[in-house]
């Protein structure tokens, strides 16, 4: 298999995966985890809350990670094929804006300093934000990914058929 062909796929694996996770993660804790823990009384409340941040932080993280590294490489590898696609353009770049506010949110549920402590008071909302945020990036990415056609074939793929 040609390697550049093989990183293509690697890191579109990373990508959806991670994104996968990221945002499941997120409303399995606001659909399932947080209704649950409310019924909880406050300290036993509060320690789970705490133990499930400190590991939720280190996904977070890691997963923030991941997504830039493989967005910016398959946003390198799509430029090549979209060239002259305005729409296309103007569509994954408010993806990517859309994303960096969910990074900020993400960030800022599960992080620790305390400017951003209205935030996580507030998790119920922010995280309804998050997840609405993402809904959109991931139908943004639909759309871009099947209905604009690439403007060139790129150099790794087989010439789609005309069909005559």
């Amino acid at each position: 298999m040609d390697p550049q062909l093989l990183l293509d796929i690697l890191s579109r694996w990373i990508h959806v995966g991670t994104v996968i996770v990221l945002v499941g993660g997120s409303v399995f804790m606001r659909s399932v985890l947080m209704p649950a823990a409310a019924q909880l009384p406050d300290e036993p409340h509060q320690q789970l809350r705490g133990a499930v941040l400190d590991r939720w932080r280190k996904i977070v993280g890691m997963g923030i990670g991941l997504i830039l590294l493989s967005g910016f490489y398959n946003y390198y590898r799509g430029m090549k094929v979209h060239s002259g696609q305005p729409l296309y353009h103007a569509l994954v770049g408010t993806k990517m804006l859309l994303a960096f506010a969910v990074f900020f949110l993400a960030s800022a549920l599960t992080g620790r300093a305390a400017k951003f402590e209205p935030i996580r008071q507030n998790s119920r909302k922010w995280l309804g934000v998050l997840i609405a945020l993402s809904m959109l990036i991931v139908a943004i990415s639909g759309y871009v990914k099947v209905a604009i056609k690439p403007s060139t074939v790129p150099q790794n793929a087989p010439a789609e058929s005309t069909g005559d």
